[in-house]
């Protein structure tokens, strides 16, 4: 997707903002296109933000709108990669153009490209389009709720989730939900919107890390999500993670998150005694980090078998002396 702007075969004057009135009336091809990228007037003037070009080329009978550039981008998908809203809204306002044609490279819609760059004016463009499809997906089977939530752009999910036909679980091809990559990116307002809808699951596992939401929210100390997350009464406080077997409160631990480590214990249900792949309790991994205040926080665990942490995948009760290594 170009980020700026673009020479080619066909050019336009520096800060050329409005098309001399020749224009649509040249005798010209406008839909010709030059031989390296296949750019075309009105793509290049799009892509550009060249709204008053757009405009005296878009008066001409000849003109394709839907004419793409070699790798399929076409001038609505300049436009709104590029956030440039008055062009999209000229381009819209014709019959013939296509809002969802996507690109042969990356499959980018124009709502996707919008979203992913957070051009909020162009999204609202789009969606108030009957024929708009919101659920297209990009690379790596990113939808446009998807990209909007990575890059943490609380409004444009907002009003991608006011769709009555957006799918908020659809998941990518690491196995990611918007709620995961929200919790993962410490994008709080996003994860409170999406926890508000009925068909979101806060104990839903990422495949990538085979860790649950809580867990994710822990290890980086995202206190604000760990909050919104415990304050559901259906979310497992001591589900633990596939790889390392670690329990939120583990993680907290570790990293030496004190506030994290708060809420979790204020929950009263969270065992402190559970261990990690490696045998070692929240207060051990504190320790061996030098965390003290989390340490006050919790108690040195009883010489006894450690409690076992709640997944299948996780080998329990570890003797606790000597600690060893699990191959």
């Amino acid at each position: 997707m170009s980020s700026g702007p673009v020479q080619s075969s066909w050019q336009f004057p520096r800060g050329a903002a409005r098309a001399p009135r020749p224009l649509r009336t040249l005798d010209i091809d406008p839909n010709s296109a030059d031989a390296k990228h296949g750019l075309t007037p009105l793509i290049l003037a799009a892509m550009n933000g060249y709204e008053g070009i757009v405009k005296s080329l878009l008066e001409r009978e000849d003109i394709s709108p839907n004419t793409a550039e070699r790798y399929g981008e076409t001038p609505l998908l300049s436009a709104a990669a590029g956030g440039h809203e008055g062009i999209v809204k000229l381009l819209l306002e014709r019959e013939d153009i296509n809002p969802n044609a996507a690109d042969s490279m990356v499959s980018q819609t124009p709502l996707e490209a919008a979203a992913q760059g957070g051009h909020e004016g162009v999204v609202k463009l789009l969606l108030e389009r009957g024929d708009i499809d919101p659920n297209i997906r990009a690379r790596f089977g990113r939808t446009p709720l998807m990209s909007a939530t990575r890059g943490g752009y609380v409004r444009i999910v907002e009003m991608l989730l006011e769709l009555g036909d957006i799918n908020p679980n659809t998941r990518d091809t690491f196995g990611q939900t918007a709620l995961v990559l929200a919790t993962r990116g410490g994008h709080e307002g996003i994860v409170e919107m999406l926890l508000q809808r009925e068909d979101t699951n806060p104990n839903t596992i990422d495949p990538y890390y085979g860790q649950t939401l809580l867990s994710a929210a822990a290890m980086n100390g995202y206190e604000g999500i760990v909050k919104l997350l415990l304050g559901r009464e259906d979310i497992d406080p001591d589900a633990a993670d596939t790889k390392y077997c670690r329990t939120p409160l583990l993680w907290a631990a570790d990293r030496g998150y004190e506030g994290v480590v708060e809420l979790l214990l204020g929950r009263g249900d969270v065992n402190t005694d559970t261990s990690d792949l490696n045998g070692k309790t929240a207060f051990e991994l504190a320790a061996s980090s030098g965390h003290t205040k989390v340490m006050e926080l919790l108690s040195p665990p009883e010489p006894s078998l450690l409690i076992p942490t709640r997944h299948p995948l996780c080998l329990s009760y570890l003797p606790r002396w000597p600690s060893r290594s699990i191959p």
